[in-house]
């Protein structure tokens, strides 16, 4: 198989806002380095921010706002390039990402938050911190790639253009396959069009493979608490990544949930609120 198509492969998920029944927020936009950047926040109390993946969306995170927002004051992005929020036309790198997230704390005026990170917004996360240490409180990692790839994954297609592809795609997130009905594949695959990001998906990946951006190198540096949560048969990203990112960041913790493919704030989301609750409670 083809190393960079494994590569890109572990990073791929979609926003699966019909397995949460809580109704979002008011949704809200906040300019940043000129760009509108869309975002939904509740609850008081210290911060937290929640980072989708490559082609997700803020509603990614519908299972898992209510729950931190009663003792947390939680931000969910749409990151630059997704969602809702505009679509420059970048070569997207984990940096442009890294800068807008800056730029965004910025405009809330948020000096430190923890930040709660997804496949390639636990990428992010990982650059953030390494960049801008003083404005991290605590880290938690979910299925986060940042580390040199290691998957033995089948090749997806990444731009699904069609219902068998977006199926497939689907199909290797989940542990529970039951959860892909014909519905929810036919609803990821009219949201794919409607959020119109395969440009940037595109250009994102093809920074993949231009120039070496993995964290594994800056994974000692990391001072700020850390959590790494892990669906134990994430297909993906291996729980063996998992494991070394939690090796790799002085004092980090693991949580690994059985019978969990790539997205466990999904897929368990009782179980993910609860370990992410239990840990910021420390």
């Amino acid at each position: 198989m083809n190393r960079t198509c494994r590569i890109f492969a572990s990073l791929f998920f979609l926003a699966l806002p019909a397995f949460s029944q809580t109704a979002p927020p008011p949704e809200k936009v906040a300019v940043v380095y000129g760009q509108n950047i869309h975002y939904f926040d509740a609850g008081q109390g210290p911060v937290v921010i929640l980072l989708h993946g490559l082609g997700a969306v803020k509603e990614l995170w519908l299972a898992n706002l209510a729950p931190l927002a009663m003792k947390y004051h939680v931000y969910a992005i749409d990151q630059i390039g997704f969602g809702k929020s505009d679509k420059p036309l970048y070569d997207y790198r984990i940096a442009s990402f890294s800068d807008y997230l800056y730029g965004f704390m910025k405009t809330q005026n948020l000096a430190k938050a923890t930040l709660i990170g997804n496949s390639l917004g636990g990428w992010i996360a990982l650059e953030f911190v390494t960049a801008h240490p003083e404005m991290v409180d605590k880290l938690i990692l979910v299925d986060s790639a940042g580390l040199p790839w290691q998957t033995a994954g089948p090749t997806i297609n990444l731009n699904p253009a069609s219902m068998a592809a977006t199926r497939t795609m689907l199909e290797s997130i989940f542990y529970n396959k039951k959860m892909v009905t014909d519905d929810f594949v036919q609803q990821v695959f009219i949201d794919r069009a409607r959020n119109n990001d395969g440009y940037t998906i595109q250009r994102t990946m093809t920074g993949f493979a231009a120039e070496n951006q993995f964290e594994d190198k800056k994974l000692g540096s990391i001072h700020a608490p850390t959590l790494v949560v892990w669906g134990h048969d994430d297909e993906l990203i291996p729980l063996s990544s998992g494991q070394k990112l939690h090796d790799g960041i002085p004092g980090a913790k693991l949580v690994v949930i059985d019978q969990c493919g790539h997205v466990p704030q999904i897929e368990k989301a009782a179980e993910f609120n609860k370990a992410v609750l239990d840990f910021l409670g420390n």
